[in-house]
């Protein structure tokens, strides 16, 4: 599985920094005494072409994301609801809703364990959402054999101590302004705050997971229902569950 960063005509010198980032991020995170972790991708290598245009290559591990998994699954929803189709049989219909329920815990499951993986190795994702979440299979009924895997670590922030002191990296400026602007100043404060950001996004990930995969296609989208989250329902959970 290849990605491609475009070369410093078409995508500037922001491309090949952020082409370097997740090489380094995953190099580094993949150099761990404690082995690979089974819910990152995985990088096999890299190349520059003449045109510019880097290359990185991954281990082939899925093609569908959790936001493919999402969106097939509501529009097969829909396809169900306008043909009139409908269970007569009230098991089959509760077995569905298990398994997915299943499957859907599974999935964020794995993308936590990445998550927790990177964290506990001083990194952070920063861009964590459905399309960053690869999966090896999308079929609800092989959910046991399940293993989500978190990519696209281009904005990846390193948060050890010592380079929270001397280098804040092009990436994570915006973090760092909107850290300072909560009032984390110090090394140890920054690194909570960037912990904190990210299990943030995490929980909009499971949010788009709990209502998408349950909801007609089309009914809700991530910014849809993050602006929903954040405006409507102020982070009341028990309101927006209501």
């Amino acid at each position: 599985m290849f990605k491609v960063y475009p070369g410093q005509r078409t995508g500037g010198i922001e491309a090949d920094m952020m082409a370097a980032n997740e090489l380094n991020a995953h190099a580094f995170l993949q150099s761990s005494s404690k082995g690979l972790c089974q819910n990152l991708v995985v990088l096999v290598g890299g190349f520059e072409t003449k045109t510019g245009e880097q290359w990185l290559a991954f281990r082939s591990d899925g093609k569908y994301s959790a936001a493919d998994y999402a969106k097939l699954t509501s529009e097969k929803i829909s396809k169900n609801h306008s043909a009139g189709e409908s269970s007569w049989n009230r098991f089959e219909t509760e077995q569905i809703l298990k398994c997915r329920r299943y499957f859907v815990i599974k999935l964020f499951q794995g993308a936590m364990s990445g998550l927790a993986y990177m964290h506990d190795h001083d990194r952070l994702h920063q861009s964590l959402g459905p399309s960053s979440v690869i999966l090896n299979t999308i079929v609800e009924k092989d959910a046991a054999y399940l293993v989500p895997r978190l990519r696209d670590l281009s904005f990846s922030v390193d948060i050890s101590f010592q380079n929270l002191e001397e280098d804040p990296g092009t990436f994570s400026e915006g973090l760092w302004r909107r850290a300072a602007a909560a009032g984390a100043f110090t090394p140890m404060e920054k690194r909570a705050f960037g912990i904190a950001d990210d299990v943030y996004e995490a929980g909009l990930l499971l949010a788009y997971l709990a209502f998408v995969t349950f909801c007609e296609a089309n009914v809700m989208d991530s910014l849809s229902l993050q602006r929903l989250l954040e405006s409507t329902f102020r982070l009341d959970l028990q309101a927006t569950r209501e």
